[in-house]
């Protein structure tokens, strides 16, 4: 079967977040993994900026470093898993893993970002626990 692989038709199926956002930070595609993660539907998300999850202590550097890479047409994190904090719709925090993509006009020039994000959430706490639990038999009171 020789078929080019559309991405918005491939993110419908994935278990883990597709999110793209033009060089504006408008939010262009938003999979079902990303409405189970964040809780906004798709209609809820598109049109809006990632500032919908982006959590407000982070949003400036963000938006700094967002700005930069449509700039250049690069990030300084390339194949790098980034993982920070993000907001849910509810407004609790997340831990999330991603990795991000620049995407690109006929022109060459930065036109968008994909992010593929999975929630680790669940995994860092039992991460947190175990290191503290490390650190309490490594150091036992006296």
């Amino acid at each position: 079967m020789n078929q080019a692989v559309n991405l918005e038709h491939l993110s419908q199926y994935i278990g883990d977040a597709v999110v793209v956002s033009d060089v504006n930070e408008k939010i262009v595609l938003w999979n079902p993994a990303a409405t189970r993660i964040f809780g906004f539907t798709e209609a809820e998300a598109l049109g809006n900026t990632l500032d919908l999850i982006v959590p407000d202590r982070q949003k400036h550097r963000h938006n700094e470093g967002y700005s930069k890479s449509m700039k250049t047409g690069t990030t300084r994190y390339g194949t790098s898993v980034l993982k920070v904090p993000a907001k849910h719709k509810d407004g609790h925090m997340l831990s999330i893993a991603f990795t991000v993509g620049m995407l690109f006009d006929e022109n060459h020039q930065a036109n968008g970002v994909v992010a593929v994000i999975r929630d680790e959430t669940e995994r860092f706490a039992e991460e947190r626990a175990l290191k503290k639990r490390l650190a309490d038999l490594e150091n036992p009171e006296t």
